[in-house]
């Protein structure tokens, strides 16, 4: 088994960027996975005391499938988000600054009127906390066997993008990962403990590609093998650099 794709979502809930590879910490998400999002104005995460709250209290594709229509851009050396609309509008800004975050708040809000609840908020609190689906820092890996098999029994693809995974993985069986709880796994010097598996969404009905909602995936897994997971959680517990091609070991 080896990875094929490596993704990081800077901004919860908007587009994915391709990284060739990755340094893994102990404890925490791919770095700037999920490290925006913008607050609804009737969420109640808290700045000051940053705790997981569920998804639909930000701008998520499961609710505003509206999302799908702004591309974001992360340059961690730059300190620089660049936002883009369907209509061509743009936006670069600072989210480590308050100013920053104010603007890109202010862009997101008129880009997408018909998604937002109240006065919402662009947050971003530092390297401790990951606006991830799970209420711990993880990365989500899925074996491409898995994909391949639900599109067989729906006779259409189901794009792997619509999954929104960190680590996709080829050379494997469907479903394989689903025996990987509780075991560790090795990716050059880097191990990860996989600790549970994922349930989908209403967000994987959304097509990435046309922004459509086309397909119900989570229907279809109910459907066809009785569940409606797909992919795993892992935690880092030892660091180490991994990288598109690298080798995945399942250890004894």
């Amino acid at each position: 088994m080896r990875i094929e794709t490596i993704y990081r979502y800077p901004v919860k809930g908007l587009t994915p960027e391709a990284m060739g590879e990755a340094a893994l910490r102990a404890g925490r998400a791919i770095e700037w996975d999920r490290a925006f999002a913008l607050a609804q104005g009737d969420c109640g995460f808290d700045e000051a005391a940053p705790a997981w709250r569920p998804k639909t209290e930000f701008l998520c594709l499961a609710r505003n499938i509206e999302a799908a229509a702004l591309e974001a851009r992360f340059d961690p050396d730059r300190s620089l988000l660049t936002l883009v609309a369907r209509d061509g509008a743009a936006l670069d800004a600072n989210p480590l600054t308050a100013s920053g975050r104010e603007a890109i708040g202010g862009f997101i809000a008129a880009a997408l009127p018909t998604a937002m609840r109240g006065v919402p908020r662009f947050v971003h609190v530092g390297d401790e906390h990951s606006f991830c689906d799970h209420d711990g820092q993880v990365i989500s890996l899925i074996g491409l066997g898995s994909l391949a098999a639900l599109s067989a029994v729906v006779g259409s693809p189901r794009e792997k993008m619509r999954f929104r995974a960190n680590i996709y993985v080829e050379g494997i069986e469907a479903w394989a990962e689903f025996g990987w709880i509780g075991r560790t796994l090795a990716i050059g010097a880097a191990r990860l403990v996989v600790v549970e598996r994922i349930n989908r969404c209403a967000a994987t009905c959304v097509n990435p590609g046309t922004g459509l909602r086309d397909a119900n995936p989570v229907k279809e897994l109910m459907t066809h093998f009785g569940h409606v997971d797909c992919g795993v959680f892992a935690e880092v517990v030892t660091p180490g650099r991994i990288g598109v091609g690298d080798a995945v070991t399942v250890m004894s």
